[in-house]
C-alpha cells in the first residue's frame, strides 16, 4: 500500500470518536438523500402515469395542427383501421381510437356546453383510468348504443340522473347541423372539476353518426407498458403510418408540457432542501478536518523543517478527507440501497393516501425502484462537498511557517 495512503488512514483514526461522528453525519445524509431521491423519482413516475391515464396516455397519433387548434375537420381518415394496424404490429401496446367534438347538452331544465368524446368501449379501459371511476351506473358496453357517461358535476348542473335523456346540439365535420338524443348510462367522479363539469363519453360509432365523421376520428391513443419506452414507441408508431401520410405522432412530453414543468419545479424546491442538508454536512467535515490540522500544527512544523513540502502535507490532509468521505459514501449508499429495496417490496404510504388513491383510482402505495442514478446522485454530491470542505485546511498549510509551527503548544 502507498505510504501516503497508509499515513492518511492512520491519521484518520487518531481521534476515532470524532471520525465516526463526522462519518455518521455523512452516512445519515447519504441514506436520506438516496432514499428520498429514489422515492421522489418513484412519485414522479406514479404522478405521470396517473395524470396521463385519465385522458392523454403516453403516445398519440393526430392530424397536423389538431393538438393546438382542436378543429373537428382536422381528423384521421380510416382511424380504426390504422389503430388495428398498430395493435397487430406492436403487441405490447394498448391502443384506442377517439373522436372529439364540442356541443350543447340540454336536459329538461338546463343547458351547458360540453366536450363530447367518442370512444371504443372494448379498448378505452386499456388506455384510460376513467372507466374505473364510475360512481353510479355502468361504463359503456356497446359500440353503437345511444348512451353516454357524464361527470358528477355536470349531472348535478343539468339535474339529471341514470336513465335520463340529454339532447346534444353541435356542428358536424362537414358543417352540417349535428343533433342527437342520448341516455345517461353512468356518472363518474374523476376528482378534477374541469373534467367532471364538461366531459361526456359516448360510443365511437354513435359519435361518428351524430357528427358526420364517417370512418374518421381525431386521436389514436397509445399506452406503453413502460413510461421510459415512450420515445422508442413513438418512432415505431411513426414507421407504421401510411406512406405519404401527414399524420403526426406525439409523446406525453409534447402533449403535456405543463406536467414536465411542474415536475421540474417540484424537483428544484426539493433540491433546495437537500442542498441545506449537504451544506450542513460539508461544514461538519470542515470543522473536523480543520481541528485535525490545528492539533497537528507542531507535528507539521517538524516534518516541514526536515524538508517535507507544504504541498505534500496538503495532499495528505486531502487524502484523509477523501478516505473519510469514501467511507461515508460506501456505508450510506449500501444502507440507502437496502432501505429502498425494503420499501420497494412493501410500499410507502402516508396518512390519507389510501382515501386519495381510492377516489382517484390510483395505487395506494408508492414503490421506489432501485436505480443507479437516483441511488448515487445525492451521495456523490455529499462526497464532492467533503472534498471541497477540505480545501481550506489543506491550503492553510501553504502559509504555515515551520519555526512558528514548532513553537505551537
Amino acid at each position: 500500500m502507498n505510504i501516503a495512503l497508509r499515513l492518511a488512514w492512520r491519521n484518520l483514526w487518531r481521534q476515532p470518536r470524532r471520525t465516526w461522528l463526522t462519518t455518521g453525519a455523512m452516512v445519515f445524509s447519504n441514506i436520506i438523500l438516496a432514499f428520498m431521491v429514489s422515492l421522489q423519482f418513484g412519485m414522479y413516475d406514479m404522478m405521470i402515469d396517473n395524470t396521463l391515464a385519465v385522458f392523454t396516455s403516453h403516445v398519440q397519433i393526430q392530424a397536423p395542427g389538431y393538438k393546438d387548434e382542436k378543429k373537428i375537420r382536422q381528423s384521421i381518415p380510416a382511424a380504426q383501421s390504422l389503430a388495428e394496424t398498430v395493435r397487430d404490429n406492436l403487441d405490447e401496446l394498448r391502443v384506442a381510437t377517439r373522436g372529439i367534438a364540442f356541443a350543447l347538452a340540454s336536459s329538461e331544465e338546463r343547458s351547458f356546453g360540453i366536450q363530447v368524446v367518442g370512444i371504443e368501449p372494448d379498448h378505452e379501459p386499456e388506455v384510460s383510468s376513467l372507466p374505473g371511476l364510475i360512481k353510479e351506473g355502468f361504463y359503456l358496453a356497446e359500440l353503437e348504443s345511444n348512451e353516454v357517461i357524464i361527470g358528477q358535476v355536470l349531472a348535478r348542473n343539468l339535474k339529471v340522473g341514470l336513465g335520463d335523456e340529454l339532447t346534444l346540439l353541435g356542428s358536424g365535420r362537414d358543417g352540417s347541423f349535428a343533433a342527437g338524443i342520448v341516455t345517461v348510462r353512468g356518472i363518474f367522479d374523476s376528482g378534477m372539476p374541469d373534467i367532471d363539469r364538461s366531459y361526456v363519453q359516448m360510443p365511437l360509432k354513435t359519435f361518428q353518426d351524430i357528427f358526420a365523421m364517417g370512418d374518421q376520428a381525431h386521436e389514436i391513443v397509445i399506452r406503453t407498458p413502460d413510461l421510459e419506452k415512450a420515445a422508442d414507441i413513438k418512432a415505431k408508431v411513426r414507421a407504421l403510418l401510411p406512406a405519404g401520410s401527414e399524420l403526426v405522432v406525439y409523446d406525453w412530453d409534447e402533449l403535456q408540457p405543463s406536467l414536465k414543468q411542474a415536475i421540474q419545479a417540484d424537483m428544484a424546491s426539493a433540491w433546495f432542501m437537500y442542498g441545506v442538508l449537504i451544506i450542513l454536512v460539508a461544514f461538519s467535515v470542515l470543522n473536523t478536518v480543520l481541528m485535525s490540522v490545528l492539533e497537528r500544527t507542531r507535528e507539521f512544523g517538524i516534518v516541514m523543517s526536515l524538508g517535507l513540502t507544504p504541498g505534500r502535507l496538503g495532499r495528505l490532509v486531502f487524502l484523509e478527507t477523501a478516505l473519510m468521505g469514501a467511507l461515508g459514501f460506501l456505508i450510506g449508499t449500501a444502507l440507502g440501497a437496502a432501505l429502498i429495496v425494503w420499501v420497494g417490496e412493501n410500499g410507502f404510504s402516508y396518512p390519507g393516501m389510501d382515501e386519495m388513491a381510492e377516489r382517484f383510482n390510483m395505487p395506494a402505495r408508492i414503490y421506489p425502484q432501485l436505480e443507479l442514478m437516483p441511488l448515487v446522485l445525492g451521495p456523490l454530491i455529499v462526497f464532492a462537498s467533503t472534498l471541497v470542505a477540505a480545501l481550506y485546511p489543506a491550503l492553510r498549510l501553504h502559509w504555515l511557517q515551520p519555526v512558528q509551527a514548532m513553537r505551537a503548544a
